[in-house]
């Protein structure tokens, strides 16, 4: 069992506030956080892209326990995660992850390719914990 954590501070109110963001290994120390970040393009991160952010990498790492079971290793995988907030009733939440994949793997075909990403997709633990749809657009170069 593997144990982390992050951590979040506020002060204010919810348009005026201002929070901060920080992780256990000091990936993200005191990184800004707010309204206006999360709801207007201003500067700073947010919730949904930090989710989007381990999304991403949990999916693309167990691609790779995947692809190695399968006796395949890949040269480069780039993967972006688009997570949709939208308002819901009297509050907000998270309705959709696309899941966007660029991989280039040495001996691998498009249907193989697309069988163990599929797998990645569903196994993931980040996408086991979301309560969300989940899609996978996966492309493998040649």
């Amino acid at each position: 069992m593997s144990v982390t954590s992050g951590s979040a501070k506020w002060q204010g109110g919810i348009k005026d506030g201002k929070g901060a963001i920080s992780t256990k290994s000091g990936a993200l120390s005191d990184y800004p956080y707010g309204f206006a970040s999360r709801f207007e393009g201003k500067p700073g991160s947010n919730p949904e892209e930090l989710i989007g952010a381990a999304h991403a990498a949990c999916f693309t790492m167990a691609l790779s326990l995947i692809l190695g079971e399968a006796k395949l290793t890949a040269e480069h995988m780039e993967t972006k995660a688009d997570v949709t907030l939208e308002k819901q009733g009297d509050g907000f939440a998270i309705t959709a992850v696309h899941l966007t994949l660029n991989a280039r793997i040495p001996g691998a075909d498009d249907a193989t390719f697309q069988e163990l990403a599929g797998k990645a997709k569903a196994g993931c633990p980040v996408s086991k914990l979301l309560n969300t749809k989940i899609t996978l657009d996966a492309t493998l170069a040649s």
